[in-house]
């Protein structure tokens, strides 16, 4: 089976995240999307992290009812900090039946550089690339592991839903009516 694996912190997990989920799911070669839960991106602040099970809990909560979108919680259970290649090798260890591939919007295509052994990535794995606004251009729009897809662009992010909780505004249709209810009823990013 085609996997495409979405990695990210889901901080919260939104409505932006599920659209590009189910556009790669559904309008490109892959057959299912897991949501790859990461504990904290070694190339971000991990300040306004809230703890990983209860991103977890809503990235599931968010998709219950998903027919081919899933929650993997592998990265909580890897050495850390986590790194993709390191998520990759060892998914690719464990389910030699399924091909996984990465999705990542054109922000994070722009720094591939940084990261671990992203030559390793470029040559075993292909990349689904998401559009991000500002994000157009980039060193390896022509690779051949890399094809950028037409989803539709989100400007919406988990850090203007986080201010809006905190300075108590409605954020009711930016996330799922029962990650809301658990980011009330746990009081989270007041």
């Amino acid at each position: 089976m085609k996997i495409g694996l979405f990695f990210g912190s889901f901080n919260p997990i939104h409505i932006g995240h599920l659209i590009i989920a189910n556009y790669m799911a559904n309008h490109t070669d892959l057959q299912q999307v897991w949501l790859v839960v990461s504990p904290h991106n070694p190339l971000k602040e991990k300040s306004d992290l809230i703890n990983m099970y209860d991103r977890l809990e809503m990235a599931k909560l968010a998709t219950e009812d998903a027919v081919n979108i899933r929650v993997s919680d592998v990265e909580l259970k890897l050495p850390q900090p986590s790194y993709t290649i390191d998520t990759l090798t060892y998914l690719s260890e464990k389910y030699p039946e399924h091909e996984f591939s990465l999705i990542m919007g054109s922000d994070n295509l722009v720094s591939l550089k940084k990261w671990k052994n992203y030559e390793l990535i470029l040559r075993d794995y292909h990349i689904h690339i998401y559009p991000r606004p500002g994000f157009d251009n980039h060193d390896f729009q022509q690779h051949p592991s890399i094809s950028i897809t037409e989803t539709p662009m989100m400007e919406l992010s988990a850090t203007f839903i986080r201010k809006a909780v905190k300075e108590r505004k409605n954020v009711q249709y930016f996330v799922p009516e029962k990650v809301l209810k658990f980011i009330e009823g746990k009081n989270l990013y007041r």
